[in-house]
């Protein structure tokens, strides 16, 4: 084999099916979040000014000022690293302090940091399900791709249900022995279309039929119920799940994920599970800012009402002008082209000529035939930002013909 033809075909298929991955060369700007630099992917020097329209910082606390102080002083008292991994290194006093606050968010007696929800998802998934013996894992049909790379992980048996559907749940449920051990695995909000699973619901079929709960909020935490536990607290369900997990990349702002469970689950996982023993510690800075962004939207509920009012904005324009997008319960709003040289044209036009940054959303993070763009209005996304988002994608879709939705069909 010629290795380099191989993967140069591989990238070429790629570009011509509309799916190749570009990376934007963007620099944010302290204290002006959505506002952010573009560099030219080649040389680098050539810039333009844009406005970001598809971050995962929800509520802009990455640029948030408690966030940043509570940072610059964790690096001035610590230096820049945790030193290595926590089992050789030992814990820094800002990872207590994080841990603690984390399961004091969702009412739980513990919580274990991991160096990203990605991990967290596939460390305590895969120690979970692999060492529980005969476990099977009952996971949703659109769980994201670190969920399903634990499980596979575990080497455990599992069953995959139609998504956010109760009935095929519990048929698969009552198929297996009541006594035998089982984790059902979901999220409470899914990502790219932005709906919410019936948690209430799950947890009734978990404890009809005796299982475990593993709940990820990642896009949840922070932005739902009343000190930003997510959709479990704002439902006043945490206490009836077995483990919940979390970010602390998106909402919060900054890096790193974790779990909040049973001080005994928690301690299973840090005993057992290799992506948190052989793994280097998040840096002190990093947990000081997190603690802080937490802390804050424990107590403060205006960048959440702020967003949810900005989100409430975009949706109505969109409908106004007939663009389609998936109508759901929360903060993310999939505006659907269809096409994936479409989505990526009017990525790439979005961002030259109108100074706006939306990363297309292609196969296979999507269905074929459901390619879209992602937008997450943030409490810092202005009015004047909002209508010029909305002229843009106005004037494109009609450049590329594709179809509107009527306001009575809305």
């Amino acid at each position: 084999m010629h290795y380099q033809t191989f993967f140069k075909d591989a990238l070429d298929d790629l570009r011509d099916q509309g799916n190749y991955r570009v990376f934007a060369d963007l620099e944010r700007h302290r204290g002006s979040f959505p506002r952010a630099t573009a560099r030219d992917g080649t040389s680098g020097h050539d810039t333009a000014d844009v406005t970001i329209w598809c971050s995962n910082d929800y509520l802009g606390m990455g640029q948030h000022p408690d966030v940043l102080n509570a940072m610059h002083d964790a690096l001035d008292r610590c230096g820049a690293g945790a030193g290595g991994t926590r089992n050789i290194s030992g814990t820094t006093h800002d990872h207590v302090l994080l841990e603690a606050e984390l399961a004091d968010l969702h009412a739980k007696e513990a919580a274990l940091l991991f160096t990203s929800g990605y991990v967290s998802n596939w460390a305590a998934l895969g120690t979970l399900a692999g060492r529980i013996p005969d476990c099977v894992v009952l996971s949703d049909a659109l769980n994201h791709a670190s969920m399903i790379e634990g499980i596979r992980h575990s080497r455990a048996d599992r069953m995959i249900w139609k998504h956010n559907d109760l009935a095929d749940l519990e048929a698969k449920l009552a198929s297996l022995p009541i006594d035998r051990p089982k984790l059902i695995a979901f999220e409470s909000v899914y990502s790219m279309d932005g709906d919410i699973a019936p948690i209430r619901e799950i947890c009734d079929l978990a404890d009809k039929y005796n299982a475990m709960t593993y709940l990820d909020e990642v896009h949840a935490v922070g932005l739902y119920g009343p000190r930003g536990g997510g959709v479990a607290e704002q439902e006043g369900l945490m206490d009836r799940l077995t483990v919940i997990e979390g970010t602390l990349g998106k909402a919060f702002g900054v890096m790193g994920g974790y779990i909040a469970a049973s001080a005994e689950l928690c301690d299973f996982v840090r005993s057992f599970a290799s992506g948190f023993i052989f793994t280097t510690a998040i840096p002190p800075a990093v947990a000081a800012g997190a603690a802080a962004s937490i802390r804050h939207l424990k107590a403060n509920n205006t960048e959440r009402r702020t967003q949810q009012a900005k989100v409430a904005q975009v949706r109505a324009d969109l409908d106004r002008i007939g663009i389609p997008h998936v109508d759901n319960p929360s903060h993310i709003i999939p505006v659907m082209v269809g096409d994936p040289v479409k989505c990526k044209f009017i990525s790439d036009v979005l961002l030259k000529d109108y100074g706006v940054y939306i990363q297309p959303i292609n196969y296979p993070t999507v269905p074929k035939g459901t390619e879209r763009l992602r937008i997450t209005p943030s409490p810092v996304h202005s009015d004047a930002d909002i209508a010029h988002l909305i002229g843009a994608l106005g004037g494109l879709w009609e450049q590329c013909q594709l179809a509107r939705i009527p306001m009575a069909a809305q």
